[in-house]
């Protein structure tokens, strides 16, 4: 990757939106929702302290997470489209 992230941000790769619906209705482009789920694929190295220590960052690269719906903010690189978060932004790990 040619991104690194800084402070407390994580770079995630976005899941695909999903295209059926439980039903099996099969959903257009314009009508799919933004994902909120992707992979951990880059960790900063933690905010920095008052006291000029850097705190530790709770995911670590390969993670699944859940993120808000508008947090962040969106690259893509290669074709490939990744979120750019604050470790405040990520809602939960998926175990």
């Amino acid at each position: 990757m040619a991104i690194k992230p800084l402070d407390n941000r994580v770079i995630v790769k976005q899941c695909e939106a999903e295209v059926k619906t439980a039903g099996g209705i099969v959903l257009p482009g314009s009508a799919q929702e933004k994902p909120q789920r992707g992979i951990v694929e880059a960790v900063g190295p933690g905010q920095m302290l008052d006291s000029g220590k850097r705190a530790a960052v709770a995911v670590k690269k390969g993670d699944e997470v859940y993120y808000g719906k508008y947090a962040g903010s969106e690259v893509q690189i290669d074709g490939v489209k990744f979120v750019i978060l604050r470790e405040s932004d990520i809602l939960a790990v998926i175990e």
